[in-house]
């Protein structure tokens, strides 16, 4: 395997007879003593624009892929960005990062915590990443452990008391100067490696499922599981979805009856992020005096099996059957009636931060196609000489921009409002914000495939990160509630604010 890196001026120097260098999709290989037995001939290799190049285009105009698949000439890779460095490539990065440039919203505090996430994530997590996106594996307890040494978890959670004597990303920002800006920076950059179902795997139930038990928990609730999920000993998800109730959440028919001290619990549901391998269920349930939400542990008569969607496995996403599960009323979280408005309440944490994901995958993918369209030579131009791609990058430029200033704008609005306050003031506006972001991430995921063409719909190689985000972008359309829903919802909830005697 190759295991040095180098750098394309340290390539150029061995492009003589002897001491043969090229590249091909980012990995040098040494043809030296290859050369005098290509098929075609010695001379092909010592061309000007092979011989110690990049010889990418050159290579597959004429030749398979499995021609690669030899390693005996593979020699090393050209070295990537460093943890934590910025790419210079044009709106690869927001403009707070982009030098000359600036932003209201951020502090220097906020550009160290990103630069030491970004540096963690690249080195910690983006290998299990690629692994368990590919092999469909949860995520390791290694990594996990890891992940909770800088308390992970309890950063994509928030601001609020439940960071009241943590370390912080080994103390670079503190407890009580952590806002939703920290959390939007780490919410892009886990979207940046092309991994969409491994974002969910990521411990996405436990930032689903455990806020209403930070919220409507008691202190004795609270005390008993947040402490362990939140060090990764433990996992959990929020169960609300059915097969007979997505984005209609009344809809949901399963069934909480009270027998004494307990509440015994039947019924399924569906599409459970992490709910394979969770140990607690945050879940809805019907009762005779309304909803009621409850935190069932996994048990005898709780059982889970995977459901199989068009991404990855490592999401753990689970069918799981309630089968008259006996719960402690203890467990009841908040008032039993009041379920809908607790979970209701939920959905505007979770809906912003699939939105924030979605912008990272978006911006990820369109420094993706702008470097490609920069090396992609066809009818002997770069790709970018075409005016129908430059119009694709436009369009895709633009979406993204935008999107990034309205999350922004939410953003800003939620680091100066209560957490009722958000449910008040918010719901309407992060629903037609989730609608405009995932809608711009689906007509991007099709511009970009365009662009790359086969290589767009290949699983491995150089379009792998646009097949991916082309195959699982709906996902950031359905998750947390469908674009329409949504889209109706945060019109119903404006029109119901029009002043009584608005005239034309």
């Amino acid at each position: 395997m190759p295991s040095k890196e180098f750098t394309l001026d340290d390539i150029a120097q061995h492009n003589k007879e002897g001491d043969l260098w090229i590249v091909i999709d980012s990995k040098v290989y040494d043809l030296s003593r290859f050369a005098d037995l290509h098929p075609g001939g010695a001379g092909v290799l010592y061309a000007e624009g092979v011989a110690g190049k990049d010889a990418t285009q050159v290579f597959f105009g004429l030749h398979r892929l499995e021609v690669l698949q030899r390693p005996q000439y593979a020699h090393g890779t050209i070295k990537p960005l460093g943890p934590g460095e910025l790419s210079l490539v044009p709106y690869s990065e927001p403009t707070w990062l982009t030098p000359g440039y600036f932003s209201p919203y951020y502090s220097d505090n906020h550009r160290k915590f990103h630069k030491a996430m970004r540096a963690f994530l690249m080195g910690v997590v983006q290998p299990e990443a690629v692994r368990c996106e590919e092999n469909g594996k949860r995520i390791s307890q290694e990594v996990v452990d890891k992940l909770s040494e800088i308390n992970f978890l309890a950063m994509r959670l928030g601001p609020g008391k439940h960071l009241k004597g943590l370390t912080l990303m080994g103390g670079i920002v503190k407890p009580e100067e952590y806002d939703y800006f920290h959390e939007l920076i780490l919410n892009t950059e886990i979207a940046r490696f092309g991994t969409r179902a491994f974002v969910d795997g990521l411990l996405n139930g436990g930032v689903i499922a455990l806020p209403p038990v930070l919220n409507f928990g008691t202190p004795e609730q609270r005390a008993k599981f947040v402490p362990d999920i939140l060090a990764g000993k433990k996992y959990i998800s929020l169960a609300v979805s059915e097969a007979f109730a997505g984005s209609d959440v009344s809809g949901a028919q399963t069934v909480a009856v009270r027998d004494g001290d307990e509440w015994v619990v039947t019924g399924t549901k569906k599409w459970i992020t992490n709910g394979t391998f969770s140990d607690y269920f945050t879940i809805l349930c019907k009762t005779d005096a309304g909803f009621v939400v409850l935190l069932i542990e996994r048990s005898d008569d709780v059982t889970t099996k995977p459901v199989k969607t068009s991404y990855s496995s490592t999401a753990g996403t689970a069918f799981v059957t309630f089968d008259k599960a006996r719960v402690p009323v203890a467990n009841t979280l908040g008032q039993v009636g009041k379920g809908m408005s607790i979970v209701l309440s939920n959905f505007n944490h979770e809906r912003w931060m699939v939105t924030a994901t979605s912008l990272g995958a978006q911006r990820f993918v369109v420094e993706e196609c702008l470097k490609w369209t920069n090396q992609r030579i066809a009818f002997g131009k770069p790709l970018h000489a075409q005016a129908v791609i430059r119009a694709k990058l436009a369009a895709m430029i633009s979406r993204v921009e935008a999107c990034q200033a309205w999350v922004e704008n939410i953003t800003h609005q939620m680091n100066n409002m209560s957490y009722h306050e958000q449910s008040d003031k918010l719901a309407g506006p992060i629903a037609l914000l989730k609608q405009f972001v995932s809608k711009a991430g689906r007509e991007t995921a099709e511009d970009a495939t365009q662009i790359f063409g086969g290589r767009g719909i290949t699983v491995t190689g150089m379009g792998k990160v646009i097949e991916n985000y082309h195959r699982t972008s709906p996902f950031d359309a359905i998750l947390a509630g469908a674009e329409d829903v949504l889209g109706d919802l945060g019109v119903r909830q404006a029109i119901r604010r029009m002043p009584k005697n608005a005239r034309l």
